[in-house]
Protein backbone atom coordinates (compact mmCIF):
# COMPACT_ATOMS: atom_id res chain seq x y z
CA UNK A 1 0.00 0.00 0.00
CA UNK A 2 2.77 2.28 0.97
CA UNK A 3 4.55 1.32 -2.22
CA UNK A 4 1.43 2.02 -4.22
CA UNK A 5 0.98 5.38 -2.57
CA UNK A 6 4.61 6.17 -3.18
CA UNK A 7 4.26 5.21 -6.82
CA UNK A 8 1.15 7.37 -7.17
CA UNK A 9 3.02 10.37 -5.81
CA UNK A 10 5.85 9.64 -8.20
CA UNK A 11 3.62 9.64 -11.29
CA UNK A 12 1.64 12.81 -10.45
CA UNK A 13 3.05 15.71 -12.55
CA UNK A 14 4.31 18.79 -10.70
CA UNK A 15 2.34 21.99 -11.26
CA UNK A 16 3.82 24.45 -13.79
CA UNK A 17 5.61 27.40 -12.36
CA UNK A 18 6.66 30.59 -14.17
CA UNK A 19 10.41 31.13 -14.12
CA UNK A 20 11.50 33.66 -11.59
CA UNK A 21 13.46 35.57 -14.21
CA UNK A 22 10.33 36.07 -16.31
CA UNK A 23 8.38 37.29 -13.29
CA UNK A 24 11.16 39.72 -12.40
CA UNK A 25 11.30 41.00 -15.98
CA UNK A 26 7.53 41.51 -16.02
CA UNK A 27 7.66 43.45 -12.77
CA UNK A 28 10.54 45.55 -14.10
CA UNK A 29 8.58 46.36 -17.26
CA UNK A 30 5.60 47.38 -15.14
CA UNK A 31 7.75 49.65 -12.99
CA UNK A 32 9.36 51.14 -16.11
CA UNK A 33 5.95 51.69 -17.69
CA UNK A 34 4.75 53.42 -14.53
CA UNK A 35 7.85 55.62 -14.42
CA UNK A 36 7.53 56.59 -18.10
CA UNK A 37 3.84 57.34 -17.62
CA UNK A 38 4.67 59.71 -14.75
CA UNK A 39 7.38 61.38 -16.85
CA UNK A 40 4.94 61.69 -19.72
CA UNK A 41 2.34 63.26 -17.47
CA UNK A 42 4.82 65.77 -16.05
CA UNK A 43 6.02 66.77 -19.52
CA UNK A 44 2.45 67.36 -20.72
CA UNK A 45 1.75 69.83 -17.86
CA UNK A 46 4.46 72.51 -17.96
CA UNK A 47 5.23 74.43 -14.79
CA UNK A 48 4.00 78.05 -14.53
CA UNK A 49 7.56 79.37 -14.20
CA UNK A 50 8.65 77.52 -17.33
CA UNK A 51 5.60 78.78 -19.24
CA UNK A 52 6.35 82.38 -18.25
CA UNK A 53 9.98 82.01 -19.37
CA UNK A 54 8.92 80.49 -22.68
CA UNK A 55 6.42 83.31 -23.32
CA UNK A 56 9.03 85.94 -22.46
CA UNK A 57 11.56 84.38 -24.85
CA UNK A 58 8.97 84.28 -27.64
CA UNK A 59 8.09 87.96 -27.10
CA UNK A 60 11.73 89.04 -26.97
CA UNK A 61 12.61 87.11 -30.13
CA UNK A 62 9.58 88.49 -31.99
CA UNK A 63 10.38 92.08 -30.95
CA UNK A 64 14.04 91.65 -31.86
CA UNK A 65 13.03 90.25 -35.26
CA UNK A 66 10.64 93.17 -35.88
CA UNK A 67 13.31 95.72 -34.95
CA UNK A 68 15.91 93.99 -37.11
CA UNK A 69 13.50 94.03 -40.07
CA UNK A 70 12.82 97.77 -39.68
CA UNK A 71 16.50 98.62 -39.26
CA UNK A 72 17.68 96.33 -42.05
CA UNK A 73 15.11 97.68 -44.49
CA UNK A 74 16.19 101.24 -43.81
CA UNK A 75 19.95 100.77 -44.17
CA UNK A 76 21.54 100.93 -47.62
CA UNK A 77 22.69 103.35 -50.26
CA UNK A 78 19.30 105.02 -49.87
CA UNK A 79 18.81 105.52 -46.14
CA UNK A 80 15.23 105.37 -44.83
CA UNK A 81 14.37 106.04 -41.15
CA UNK A 82 12.72 103.16 -39.26
CA UNK A 83 9.48 105.08 -38.65
CA UNK A 84 9.13 105.67 -42.39
CA UNK A 85 9.76 101.97 -43.03
CA UNK A 86 7.02 101.10 -40.53
CA UNK A 87 4.79 103.75 -42.10
CA UNK A 88 5.21 102.14 -45.52
CA UNK A 89 4.23 98.74 -44.08
CA UNK A 90 1.18 100.16 -42.29
CA UNK A 91 0.13 102.06 -45.40
CA UNK A 92 0.04 98.80 -47.37
CA UNK A 93 -2.49 97.37 -44.89
CA UNK A 94 -4.66 100.49 -44.89
CA UNK A 95 -3.36 102.25 -41.75
CA UNK A 96 -2.24 105.84 -42.41
CA UNK A 97 -0.55 106.45 -39.07
CA UNK A 98 3.12 107.11 -39.80
CA UNK A 99 4.65 108.99 -42.74
CA UNK A 100 5.72 107.29 -45.95
CA UNK A 101 9.37 107.44 -47.10
CA UNK A 102 10.22 111.02 -47.99
CA UNK A 103 12.43 110.07 -50.93
CA UNK A 104 10.67 109.70 -54.27
CA UNK A 105 11.95 106.15 -54.77
CA UNK A 106 11.95 105.15 -51.09
CA UNK A 107 8.72 103.15 -51.09
CA UNK A 108 9.61 101.40 -54.35
CA UNK A 109 13.09 100.56 -53.03
CA UNK A 110 11.57 98.97 -49.94
CA UNK A 111 9.00 96.80 -51.68
CA UNK A 112 10.92 95.83 -54.80
CA UNK A 113 14.43 95.28 -53.43
CA UNK A 114 14.73 95.20 -49.64
CA UNK A 115 11.56 93.59 -48.30
CA UNK A 116 11.79 90.54 -50.61
CA UNK A 117 15.38 90.01 -49.52
CA UNK A 118 14.52 90.38 -45.82
CA UNK A 119 11.54 88.03 -46.18
CA UNK A 120 13.77 85.47 -47.89
CA UNK A 121 16.35 85.80 -45.10
CA UNK A 122 13.70 85.24 -42.42
CA UNK A 123 12.18 82.23 -44.19
CA UNK A 124 15.52 80.59 -44.96
CA UNK A 125 16.77 81.19 -41.41
CA UNK A 126 13.61 79.75 -39.87
CA UNK A 127 13.71 76.72 -42.17
CA UNK A 128 17.37 75.93 -41.52
CA UNK A 129 17.03 76.37 -37.75
CA UNK A 130 14.01 74.07 -37.49
CA UNK A 131 15.72 71.54 -39.77
CA UNK A 132 18.69 71.56 -37.41
CA UNK A 133 16.40 71.08 -34.41
CA UNK A 134 14.78 68.06 -36.05
CA UNK A 135 18.17 66.60 -36.94
CA UNK A 136 19.41 66.94 -33.38
CA UNK A 137 16.20 65.35 -32.10
CA UNK A 138 16.24 62.32 -34.40
CA UNK A 139 19.98 61.72 -33.92
CA UNK A 140 19.94 62.50 -30.21
CA UNK A 141 23.09 64.57 -30.65
CA UNK A 142 23.52 68.37 -30.27
CA UNK A 143 26.28 68.28 -32.90
CA UNK A 144 23.90 67.14 -35.66
CA UNK A 145 23.32 69.52 -38.57
CA UNK A 146 21.36 69.15 -41.86
CA UNK A 147 24.52 69.11 -43.95
CA UNK A 148 25.78 65.83 -42.48
CA UNK A 149 23.28 63.69 -44.41
CA UNK A 150 24.18 65.08 -47.82
CA UNK A 151 21.30 67.46 -48.56
CA UNK A 152 23.38 70.62 -48.95
CA UNK A 153 26.17 69.00 -50.95
CA UNK A 154 23.66 67.20 -53.18
CA UNK A 155 21.88 70.48 -53.86
CA UNK A 156 25.22 72.07 -54.70
CA UNK A 157 25.85 69.37 -57.32
CA UNK A 158 22.46 70.04 -58.92
CA UNK A 159 23.05 73.78 -59.01
CA UNK A 160 26.55 73.30 -60.45
CA UNK A 161 25.17 71.08 -63.22
CA UNK A 162 22.66 73.74 -64.20
CA UNK A 163 25.29 76.50 -64.12
CA UNK A 164 28.10 74.72 -65.98
CA UNK A 165 25.97 73.26 -68.79
CA UNK A 166 23.74 76.33 -69.09
CA UNK A 167 20.51 74.38 -68.59
CA UNK A 168 17.29 76.37 -69.05
CA UNK A 169 14.61 73.68 -68.76
CA UNK A 170 12.70 75.68 -66.15
CA UNK A 171 13.63 79.18 -67.26
CA UNK A 172 14.99 81.41 -64.51
CA UNK A 173 14.10 78.74 -61.93
CA UNK A 174 16.38 76.09 -63.44
CA UNK A 175 19.21 76.40 -60.91
CA UNK A 176 16.83 76.38 -57.93
CA UNK A 177 14.83 73.42 -59.29
CA UNK A 178 17.96 71.37 -60.01
CA UNK A 179 19.35 72.19 -56.57
CA UNK A 180 16.17 71.15 -54.79
CA UNK A 181 15.78 67.93 -56.79
CA UNK A 182 19.44 66.99 -56.33
CA UNK A 183 19.15 67.53 -52.57
CA UNK A 184 16.13 65.22 -52.41
CA UNK A 185 17.91 62.61 -54.53
CA UNK A 186 20.94 62.77 -52.22
CA UNK A 187 18.86 62.14 -49.09
CA UNK A 188 17.00 59.33 -50.86
CA UNK A 189 20.33 57.67 -51.69
CA UNK A 190 21.58 58.11 -48.13
CA UNK A 191 18.42 56.64 -46.64
CA UNK A 192 18.27 53.72 -49.09
CA UNK A 193 21.92 52.80 -48.62
CA UNK A 194 21.71 52.97 -44.81
CA UNK A 195 18.52 50.93 -44.48
CA UNK A 196 18.87 47.22 -43.67
CA UNK A 197 16.49 44.68 -42.21
CA UNK A 198 13.59 47.13 -42.26
CA UNK A 199 15.44 49.54 -39.96
CA UNK A 200 17.75 52.51 -40.30
CA UNK A 201 20.61 52.76 -37.84
CA UNK A 202 21.67 56.29 -36.94
CA UNK A 203 25.40 55.55 -37.14
CA UNK A 204 25.03 53.97 -40.59
CA UNK A 205 22.97 56.95 -41.73
CA UNK A 206 25.65 59.41 -40.64
CA UNK A 207 28.49 57.42 -42.20
CA UNK A 208 26.56 57.10 -45.47
CA UNK A 209 25.94 60.83 -45.41
CA UNK A 210 29.66 61.47 -44.99
CA UNK A 211 30.38 59.24 -48.01
CA UNK A 212 27.76 61.05 -50.12
CA UNK A 213 29.22 64.41 -49.07
CA UNK A 214 32.66 63.24 -50.21
CA UNK A 215 31.34 62.08 -53.59
CA UNK A 216 29.36 65.30 -54.02
CA UNK A 217 32.49 67.32 -53.21
CA UNK A 218 34.40 65.50 -55.93
CA UNK A 219 31.56 66.10 -58.41
CA UNK A 220 31.51 69.82 -57.59
CA UNK A 221 35.29 69.99 -58.08
CA UNK A 222 34.97 68.27 -61.46
CA UNK A 223 32.18 70.60 -62.59
CA UNK A 224 34.19 73.61 -61.44
CA UNK A 225 37.12 72.34 -63.49
CA UNK A 226 34.92 71.86 -66.57
CA UNK A 227 33.20 75.24 -66.34
CA UNK A 228 34.40 78.53 -67.75
CA UNK A 229 35.46 81.49 -65.63
CA UNK A 230 31.93 82.86 -65.24
CA UNK A 231 30.54 79.46 -64.27
CA UNK A 232 33.27 78.95 -61.70
CA UNK A 233 32.52 82.30 -60.11
CA UNK A 234 28.81 81.47 -59.96
CA UNK A 235 29.48 78.06 -58.39
CA UNK A 236 31.82 79.48 -55.76
CA UNK A 237 29.46 82.34 -54.92
CA UNK A 238 26.48 79.97 -54.76
CA UNK A 239 28.33 77.63 -52.42
CA UNK A 240 29.05 80.53 -50.07
CA UNK A 241 25.38 81.50 -49.94
CA UNK A 242 23.74 84.77 -50.94
CA UNK A 243 20.32 86.44 -50.83
CA UNK A 244 21.13 89.02 -53.49
CA UNK A 245 18.45 89.38 -56.14
CA UNK A 246 15.65 87.84 -54.07
CA UNK A 247 12.19 88.56 -55.46
CA UNK A 248 8.62 88.20 -54.26
CA UNK A 249 8.04 85.40 -56.77
CA UNK A 250 10.77 83.39 -55.05
CA UNK A 251 9.38 84.21 -51.62
CA UNK A 252 5.95 82.96 -52.68
CA UNK A 253 7.48 79.62 -53.68
CA UNK A 254 9.59 79.00 -50.59
CA UNK A 255 7.04 80.29 -48.05
CA UNK A 256 4.53 77.39 -48.41
CA UNK A 257 7.34 74.82 -48.20
CA UNK A 258 8.72 76.34 -44.99
CA UNK A 259 5.21 76.69 -43.54
CA UNK A 260 4.45 73.03 -44.27
CA UNK A 261 7.73 71.96 -42.67
CA UNK A 262 7.01 74.02 -39.54
CA UNK A 263 3.50 72.56 -39.19
CA UNK A 264 4.86 69.04 -39.57
CA UNK A 265 7.49 69.82 -36.93
CA UNK A 266 4.77 70.99 -34.52
CA UNK A 267 2.80 67.79 -35.03
CA UNK A 268 5.93 65.67 -34.48
CA UNK A 269 7.13 67.52 -31.38
CA UNK A 270 5.35 65.26 -28.89
CA UNK A 271 6.77 62.09 -30.40
CA UNK A 272 10.23 63.62 -30.48
CA UNK A 273 9.94 64.24 -26.74
CA UNK A 274 9.23 60.55 -26.25
CA UNK A 275 12.10 59.61 -28.58
CA UNK A 276 14.47 61.61 -26.37
CA UNK A 277 13.77 59.04 -23.62
CA UNK A 278 15.40 56.37 -25.83
CA UNK A 279 14.20 54.22 -28.69
CA UNK A 280 13.14 51.33 -26.45
CA UNK A 281 11.14 53.60 -24.16
CA UNK A 282 9.57 55.41 -27.11
CA UNK A 283 8.44 52.11 -28.62
CA UNK A 284 7.07 51.08 -25.23
CA UNK A 285 4.94 54.26 -25.25
CA UNK A 286 3.55 53.51 -28.71
CA UNK A 287 5.87 55.48 -30.99
CA UNK A 288 6.78 53.88 -34.31
CA UNK A 289 10.40 54.99 -34.25
CA UNK A 290 11.17 54.00 -37.83
CA UNK A 291 8.19 55.90 -39.27
CA UNK A 292 9.01 58.92 -37.11
CA UNK A 293 12.63 58.89 -38.24
CA UNK A 294 11.68 58.67 -41.93
CA UNK A 295 9.10 61.46 -41.52
CA UNK A 296 11.60 63.73 -39.81
CA UNK A 297 14.27 63.10 -42.45
CA UNK A 298 11.76 63.99 -45.20
CA UNK A 299 10.88 67.21 -43.35
CA UNK A 300 14.56 68.08 -42.99
CA UNK A 301 15.07 67.43 -46.71
CA UNK A 302 12.17 69.72 -47.65
CA UNK A 303 13.23 72.56 -45.34
CA UNK A 304 16.91 72.39 -46.22
CA UNK A 305 16.31 71.75 -49.93
CA UNK A 306 14.02 74.76 -50.25
CA UNK A 307 16.44 77.01 -48.38
CA UNK A 308 19.53 75.87 -50.26
CA UNK A 309 17.78 76.05 -53.63
CA UNK A 310 17.20 79.81 -53.38
CA UNK A 311 19.96 80.98 -51.05
CA UNK A 312 22.87 78.62 -51.62
CA UNK A 313 24.70 76.80 -48.83
CA UNK A 314 24.38 78.65 -45.51
CA UNK A 315 26.04 76.68 -42.74
CA UNK A 316 25.80 76.54 -38.95
CA UNK A 317 22.34 78.16 -38.62
CA UNK A 318 20.87 74.72 -37.97
CA UNK A 319 23.57 74.03 -35.38
CA UNK A 320 23.80 77.26 -33.39
CA UNK A 321 20.18 78.34 -32.97
CA UNK A 322 18.55 75.05 -31.82
CA UNK A 323 21.29 74.45 -29.27
CA UNK A 324 21.04 77.96 -27.84
CA UNK A 325 17.26 77.70 -27.58
CA UNK A 326 17.55 74.30 -25.88
CA UNK A 327 19.99 75.74 -23.33
CA UNK A 328 17.43 78.45 -22.46
CA UNK A 329 14.08 76.65 -22.73
CA UNK A 330 14.93 73.04 -21.97
CA UNK A 331 14.38 69.85 -23.98
CA UNK A 332 10.64 70.08 -24.81
CA UNK A 333 10.37 70.26 -28.60
CA UNK A 334 7.05 72.08 -28.98
CA UNK A 335 8.32 75.45 -27.72
CA UNK A 336 11.70 74.77 -29.30
CA UNK A 337 10.15 74.73 -32.79
CA UNK A 338 8.77 78.25 -32.35
CA UNK A 339 11.89 79.57 -30.63
CA UNK A 340 14.20 78.05 -33.25
CA UNK A 341 12.15 79.48 -36.11
CA UNK A 342 12.20 82.98 -34.59
CA UNK A 343 15.88 82.71 -33.66
CA UNK A 344 16.88 81.46 -37.09
CA UNK A 345 14.94 84.24 -38.81
CA UNK A 346 16.58 86.83 -36.52
CA UNK A 347 20.10 85.47 -37.04
CA UNK A 348 19.90 85.37 -40.81
CA UNK A 349 18.23 88.79 -41.02
CA UNK A 350 21.11 90.31 -39.04
CA UNK A 351 23.66 88.30 -41.03
CA UNK A 352 22.20 89.60 -44.29
CA UNK A 353 22.33 93.14 -42.95
CA UNK A 354 26.01 92.61 -42.19
CA UNK A 355 26.60 91.11 -45.64
CA UNK A 356 25.17 94.25 -47.24
CA UNK A 357 26.87 96.86 -45.07
CA UNK A 358 30.22 95.60 -43.69
CA UNK A 359 32.05 96.20 -46.99
CA UNK A 360 30.94 99.44 -48.69
CA UNK A 361 29.42 99.00 -52.15
CA UNK A 362 29.84 95.23 -51.96
CA UNK A 363 27.64 92.25 -51.14
CA UNK A 364 29.48 89.68 -49.04
CA UNK A 365 28.40 86.02 -49.15
CA UNK A 366 26.10 85.46 -46.19
CA UNK A 367 27.38 81.93 -45.65
CA UNK A 368 30.78 83.39 -44.90
CA UNK A 369 29.38 85.39 -41.97
CA UNK A 370 27.38 82.51 -40.53
CA UNK A 371 30.48 80.31 -40.72
CA UNK A 372 32.54 82.94 -38.87
CA UNK A 373 29.96 82.84 -36.07
CA UNK A 374 29.17 79.13 -36.20
CA UNK A 375 32.73 77.82 -36.45
CA UNK A 376 33.91 79.04 -33.01
CA UNK A 377 30.53 78.04 -31.55
CA UNK A 378 30.98 74.53 -32.90
CA UNK A 379 34.42 74.26 -31.27
CA UNK A 380 32.96 75.41 -27.96
CA UNK A 381 30.05 72.99 -28.28
CA UNK A 382 32.42 70.15 -29.13
CA UNK A 383 34.53 70.80 -26.04
CA UNK A 384 31.43 71.18 -23.85
CA UNK A 385 29.95 67.91 -25.09
CA UNK A 386 33.23 66.09 -24.56
CA UNK A 387 33.61 67.50 -21.05
CA UNK A 388 30.07 66.49 -20.07
CA UNK A 389 30.61 63.00 -21.50
CA UNK A 390 33.77 62.58 -19.41
CA UNK A 391 36.02 62.34 -22.48
CA UNK A 392 35.82 60.29 -25.65
CA UNK A 393 37.72 57.12 -26.34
Amino acid sequence: MAGTHSGFQHTNPAPERRPRARIAATRADRRESSTLSRMNARSSSPQPGRTALTTAIFVLLALALLISVLVSAGIGQLGIPPHEVLGSILHRVGIDWLPLPSHDYGDETLWVIRFPRIAMAALVGAGLAVAGLLMQAVFGNPLAEPGIIGISSGAAVGASLAIVFGLTLFGEWTTAVFAGLAGLIAIFIVYTMSRAGGKTEVVTLVLTGIAVNAIAGAAIALLTFLGDTQSREQIVFWQLGSLAGSRWSQVMIIAPVIAFGLLAAYFSARKLDLLSLGERNARHLGVNVEVLRVTVIIMVALLTGAAVAFAGIISFVGLVIPHLMRMILGPAHLPLVTASALGGALLLTLADLGARTIVPNADMPIGMLTALVGGPFFFWLLRRTRRRAGGWA
